[in-house]
């Protein structure tokens, strides 16, 4: 026992110096129950072989037992008279041990004679557990195939209802997750080779889709763009209507009477349709997105991304949607039409089915853009806005040409106004998608011009007939709302007018308002036409001075020139026509007021923007005034052809020609109308008639058709311009000198003085000196008249030759040294001319 003592001790010693081992405490614990257990062991034996080191466990346990072995030992030493005596009592249990086992072996045959049937009933049980085994076996095999078959059958379930991507997903559930799991048998082998295929169907399925998708947008392009351009009509306060398209809708025919069979004509699709509350588009309320489907292109998209094929889809759509895109550009074939109808007939004869035209153009262009866009907005790499902006930059390029080419051909004014409405709504619901547009507002200035340009042409045949129906007389009002009427049309303010009692007349005729009111009414026009153009306060008034400008300059002045050198106008008329001209010059300024209000610009912003139409006013009532002079002229001219001298007259009556007396009349009554006229005008008139009476008189004398004349003619002459003097010196306009007027009449005056006073001598000794009573006398006119003289004399000497011998003879050498001076003097002027 102290040996053992000391050994615990020494060991205690040891393991105080060396750190406790968990594994070794395990085993001292698992030692100590086992030793102190006198039950089951099942449990300590479990821990044993499942624990940590078990044949560490084994070597602890064998020295354990070793050390139990000593102190049994030891024991027995100390008890061997105790052993001594315990092997006598084992001796004698030896024999009772014999009598058991006989027992035993006695109870053991009984035993195995009672345990055959128990060990069948256990071969029998061992039979069932295997098969039982079997079966569990089957369903688990089956419970790994039964997923891939139902998915199998969803995949087909899916494919025949054209759920594509979801197909997709399964097949691809079906090939990675449940077909790994039976690979081992062989109808998943089968399985896998059909997967290929059936991801080429899927693929070929969605590609159809696409393409009915693609052809139904492509049909529905219109309606889509028409939704789209009502429903930014309606954002931006705009005529929606101007975008609809009409369509005729047919109705089914009435059902025949049960009772007679006949069909009622008046009803169905020939009859009147009411329109109810029932009888409202369908789509209104929707956006333009909302009128198609787009799953088929998303399905698409999602499939080939899966199928790792998607750079491949995205160039098919955008090719397709170029292709297109294509086909959207082109013009109908009504705007084609219209275009080679107004080639060959000059005129549209179908502006409705022209404006039709171009709103299915318009809608099929918005309608392909709106679903780009919204293709954009919802997919992911489809399309980009690179490539939206490349189609869009082409586009834009294409419209424009197309625009350009076919409004090109537009007469229409109001086609062409309503073609420009389209083309801003067009315009706005494009920029309002993020695209620009401001070549297209490019392009409506040029149309702005065009249109400009259509009605300065319509309105050539408004002034025209203003100009057919104008009596050119003053307008004259017999009460106070005639005269406002006129006022209130025209803005005429005259102090003195407006003190003179009833009936008043104006100094200008009907032209002079309804030209005014034509011009305001083109203002307006063209102002119609740059509504919702957004351009400025300045560019509007800048737009609008330019247009009444070139209305003015072009079209009006035209018109107006034309006008002036009708044959068939009066001299009254004509005079008329000067006294307009002057008002129409005033209105100018009215007009610029009319304009300022109308824009609401101040005027003193744009005095560099000034009409040019008073310069054209002027030109015009410079013309009217030449015409004035040139009518004075003719009509002076037809007096003149009544004029029937006798170039042989023997004897001198007393009395003026009766054509003189008519046309002095005629000039007095003229002249009275040109109160109305500014007085230089008049004063022009009076002198340029007087200087044409004396011309006309002169040439008469100088007429080479007349031979001879005798004297009593030239005293005729003398008394025909002693009556038109009269006529000048009388003042036939006010405020000028009537001696101004005689003036005319000089060279004629010293003619017919040298002739009838026969101061020949003075002639020659005064002639080219400035106090010379006879400067205005060119010796050429006196060699024609001598040589008329000397031919008459001639015819009467052969008359009367017995009795005046002596004294026609020297006159007829008086004659001959006077023609002799005067040629000298004419051949002396020719000299001096070429020296």
């Amino acid at each position: 026992m102290e040996k053992g003592e000391l050994d615990k001790s020494s060991s205690a010693d040891g393991d105080s110096q060396v750190p406790p081992d968990p594994v070794a405490q395990q085993h001292e614990l698992l030692i100590s129950e086992i030793e102190s257990t006198d039950g089951h062991l099942g449990t300590a034996l479990r821990s044993i072989y499942d624990g940590p080191e078990p044949e560490k466990f084994l070597n602890r346990l064998d020295a354990r037992i070793k050390a139990h072995d000593k102190e049994i030992e030891a024991m027995c030493n100390h008890h061997y008279q105790g052993f001594i005596e315990s092997v006598h009592s084992l001796l004698q249990v030896r024999s009772d041990v014999k009598k058991l086992n006989t027992e035993i072996q006695t109870t053991n045959v009984d035993l195995k004679k009672s345990g055959q049937s128990v060990l069948s009933r256990g071969e029998e049980l061992v039979k069932h557990r295997k098969i039982q085994k079997n079966i569990e076996a089957a369903i688990e095999t089956l419970s790994l195939c039964l997923p891939v078959l139902e998915t199998y059958g969803k995949l087909r379930e899916q494919m025949a209802a054209k759920r594509y991507y979801p197909a997709l997903k399964t097949l691809e559930q079906l090939e990675h997750t449940y077909l790994p799991r039976v690979s081992k048998y062989r109808f998943s082998q089968v399985m896998c080779e059909t997967i290929p295929r059936l991801r080429d169907n899927i693929n070929e399925a969605s590609m159809s889709d696409l393409k009915d998708f693609l052809e139904s947008i492509r049909k529905h392009s219109g309606r889509i763009g028409e939704v789209a351009m009502k429903q930014t009509a309606h954002e931006n306060s705009l005529d929606a209507l101007l975008v609809s398209v009409k369509t005729k809708k047919r109705l089914a025919p009435a059902p025949p009477n049960p009772f007679t069979g006949e069909v009622d004509s008046t009803a169905g699709c020939n009859g009147p349709h009411p329109k109810t509350e029932d009888d409202q588009d369908p789509e209104e309320g929707l956006s333009a997105q909302d009128l198609i489907d787009f799953s088929p292109v998303y399905r698409c998209l999602h499939i080939h991304s899966v199928l790792g094929t998607k750079d491949r889809f995205e160039s098919y759509y955008r090719k397709q949607r170029r292709k297109q895109a294509r086909l959207a550009l082109q013009p109908p074939p009504v705007m084609d039409h219209a275009m080679h109808l107004v080639k060959s007939q000059g005129k549209d004869p179908r502006p409705h089915e022209t404006l039709e035209g171009y709103k299915t153009y318009f809608h099929n262009i918005v309608g392909y853009y709106v679903v780009e866009d919204h293709i954009l907005s919802t997919t992911s790499g489809l399309i980009n806005q690179t490539y939206l902006d490349e189609l869009w930059d082409m586009a834009l390029s294409k419209i424009t040409a197309v625009l350009r080419t076919h409004i090109g051909f537009c007469t229409d004014t109001n086609l062409l106004l309503q073609v420009k409405n389209l083309i801003v709504l067009f315009c706005l619901t494009l920029r309002s998608y993020g695209f620009s547009v401001s070549q297209l507002f490019e392009l409506l200035l040029e149309v702005r011009d065009q249109y400009s340009e259509l009605l300065r042409k319509m309105w050539v045949e408004v002034f025209n007939k203003i100009f057919d129906e104008d009596n050119y007389t003053p307008i004259t009002v017999e009460t106070v709302e005639e005269y406002r009427r006129i006022t209130n049309v025209y803005p005429f303010r005259d102090d003195e007018l407006e003190k003179e009692p009833f009936p008043k007349r104006f100094p200008f005729s009907q032209f002079v308002p309804r030209i005014y009111c034509e011009v305001k009414e083109y203002i307006n026009a063209c102002l119609k036409f740059s509504e919702d153009l957004h351009l400025s306060m300045t560019e509007k008034t800048e737009m609008v001075y330019n247009a009444t400008s070139n209305l003015m300059r072009e079209t009006l002045w035209k018109g107006i020139s034309n006008l002036i050198r009708r044959p068939n106008l009066t001299l009254v008329q004509l005079i008329q026509i000067s006294i307009n001209m002057e008002h129409l010059d005033q209105s100018c300024i009215f007009l610029e007021d009319f304009i300022s209000n109308i824009t609401g610009a101040r005027q003193d912003n744009f005095r560099a923007s000034k009409l040019q139409g008073q310069s054209m006013f002027k030109s015009a009532k410079s013309d009217a005034e030449s015409e004035i002079y040139k009518q004075l002229d003719l009509k002076i001219d037809e007096f003149f052809e009544l004029a029937s001298y006798d170039w042989l007259m023997v004897e001198f009556e007393g009395q003026p020609s009766g054509y003189v007396i008519d046309l002095t009349s005629f000039l007095q009554g003229t002249f009275i109308s040109f109160t109305n006229l500014p007085e230089k005008v008049a004063q022009t008139a009076c002198m340029s008639a007087c200087k044409h009476i004396a011309e006309c008189m002169m040439n008469l004398l100088k007429d080479e058709e007349v031979k001879s004349m005798t004297e009593p003619v030239l005293q005729q002459f003398d008394r025909d311009l002693q009556e038109c003097e009269k006529f000048a010196k009388e003042n036939p306009v006010h405020d000028l000198d009537g001696n101004t007027f005689q003036l005319a009449f000089a060279d004629l005056r010293q003619l017919l003085n040298l002739f009838l006073s026969w101061e020949w001598t003075s002639y020659f000794a005064d002639y080219g000196k400035s106090h010379s009573l006879y400067v205005r006398v060119s010796p050429v006119t006196c060699i024609i008249l001598l040589e008329k003289l000397k031919e008459s004399d001639k015819k009467r000497n052969s008359l009367f030759m017995a009795a005046f011998k002596q004294k026609e003879r020297d006159k007829k050498r008086l004659v001959d040294t006077v023609l002799k001076q005067l040629r000298q003097l004419v051949n002396e002027q020719s000299l001096q001319q070429f020296s």
